[in-house]
């Protein structure tokens, strides 16, 4: 399974299509790292995000304790504070890092509501390069707005031989969002197409780690352009079965992008194990089979596509036959 953890509601950024900065989570209420140890271990992914991850104190033993849990630890943060990821990435060298920007420097600043915010991304950027980080990436929330950048940050991540996660605008409880709309549907359209087949025609020099990788991210952002148009999402969700989330209460929820938080338990007070059997958990799962949201965000969509590889992949076979015409 995967898992997300959400360390903190606090943040530094002020992003628009994001409102988690105007909801903070107070110090005291975020909860005590050790209950991570109760986490399984073997967990195929685990990402650590926020609000700002960075933002916590105590971030070194949030990492100390996942990194046990699973070897596939990825931090998820605007990369403002350099020298708090330089100090966990000596630490913990193998863990990935993916750094949000949302555009090139003018729009991202603007979006993102931070002074600098690109100047600091980037040097983020090369300091954890200089420290040896090997999985390390940028990530993209497309909007109405930065569309038009999209594509030049993906070449901009080509050329420095990195990777570029992506999402787009959603509403739910987490975001603390209701309205975020996209109203130049079609322009943002032209340009997710011309993204999607500029990743199914990857010019990086690695077949694998490169070009595979953007190949599948095709299929992803295929979903992210079914979800704008308002379509039924590819693949089932496996929320509450293939991953989970911890919220900064300690909370387990099945996802992020419900309406309202789907809680299975609370890990502060009951083990894993307690939770995932539990008939709460089961009752979080029977709604999670008849939501009709059709979200499309990382934290279920990948174990979605690793749970069911043979359509992306058979996906990406004819969608590269048809650009090779």
């Amino acid at each position: 399974m995967e898992a997300n953890i959400i360390t903190t509601y606090r943040c530094n950024a002020k992003c628009g299509m994001c409102d988690i900065w105007k909801y903070p989570s107070k110090p005291s209420e975020e909860f005590n790292p050790e209950i991570l140890e109760k986490l399984p271990t073997g967990i195929k992914k685990l990402n650590v995000t926020g609000g700002e991850p960075t933002l916590r104190a105590d971030i070194e033993d949030i990492l100390a304790i996942v990194t046990k849990k699973s070897h596939g630890v990825e931090i998820s943060t605007n990369g403002y504070f350099t020298a708090v990821l330089d100090r966990v990435t000596k630490k913990h060298p193998d863990i990935g890092v993916r750094i949000s920007i949302e555009g090139l420097p003018e729009m991202n600043d603007r979006l993102r509501g931070i002074p600098n915010g690109f100047d600091h991304a980037m040097r983020s950027y090369l300091k954890l390069r200089d420290n040896g980080v090997a999985n390390l990436g940028f990530a993209m929330t497309i909007s109405g707005e930065n569309c038009r950048d999209l594509l030049p940050v993906y070449k901009m991540c080509s050329a420095l031989g990195c990777q570029l996660a992506n999402a787009v605008v959603h509403n739910s409880f987490y975001f603390h969002k209701h309205d975020n709309k996209v109203e130049n549907v079609s322009e943002v359209e032209q340009a997710m197409q011309e993204f999607i087949h500029a990743l199914l025609n990857s010019k990086r020099k690695q077949l694998i780690k490169g070009r595979f990788k953007d190949w599948l991210r095709a299929y992803i952002n295929n979903g992210l352009l079914l979800h704008l148009k308002g379509e039924t999402r590819t693949l089932p969700c496996g929320a509450a079965t293939d991953s989970f989330f911890i919220d900064p209460f300690g909370r387990m929820l099945a996802c992020n992008g419900s309406t309202e938080p789907m809680i299975m338990g609370d890990l502060t007070t009951h083990t894993f194990e307690e939770i995932w059997n539990s008939d709460q958990a089961r009752k979080v799962r029977e709604q999670v089979l008849v939501c009709n949201r059709n979200c499309w965000m990382t934290g279920t969509a990948v174990p979605a596509m690793r749970k069911n590889p043979l359509k992306p992949l058979l996906w990406v076979l004819r969608e590269k036959l048809h650009t090779s015409r």
